[in-house]
């Protein structure tokens, strides 16, 4: 397995990975290269056997520069159960060591990803604080509230 930033190149994979998800909000494919374009540096891909089987797409809040905001984590199905979602987290978050929070949104019925986040907290030593930020009407169209995950302060693995 490797793991890289991603590319512009990437972006059509990106998209396809998030929309056979079935479970992450998905944009348009253009999004994902324009996020591989502009937020490489914060984002990986990760390949198994040079074909793309994730991607976590993460970046610097402007407001508050000493926190990363994962934005999407997606396996392929083909290449689940192979921690591949836990190993890009930790890349991710290595490569912003002057982060000390990290942050993510989750619905309440992503079991998945409350495992993920919360088991990456307990890795580093910290805490997580779990808050309601976008409710179902702030987003509209059925869309269950997003949670904000906030875990910090986040020890960096060595």
């Amino acid at each position: 397995m490797g793991l890289k930033e991603p590319t512009v190149q990437d972006g059509s994979a990106m998209w396809r990975i998030a929309r056979d998800s079935k479970t992450l909000d998905l944009n348009s494919s253009y999004a994902y290269v324009l996020w591989a374009r502009d937020f490489a540096a914060t984002s990986v891909i990760a390949t198994v056997d040079g074909q793309p089987a994730g991607f976590l797409t993460g970046y610097i809040r402007p407001d508050e520069p000493t926190t990363l905001m994962v934005w999407q984590v997606a396996v392929d199905a083909a290449f689940r159960g192979r921690r591949l979602a836990a190993r890009m987290l930790d890349h991710v978050a290595s490569a912003a060591p002057r982060c000390t929070h990290l942050e993510t949104t989750i619905t309440a019925d992503n079991a998945a990803s409350i495992a993920l986040f919360t088991s990456f907290a307990q890795a580093r030593g910290a805490t997580v604080e779990r808050t309601p930020l976008f409710t179902e009407d702030i987003l509209g169209g059925g869309h269950d509230t997003e949670h904000l995950f906030r875990i910090g302060p986040v020890a960096h693995a060595a």
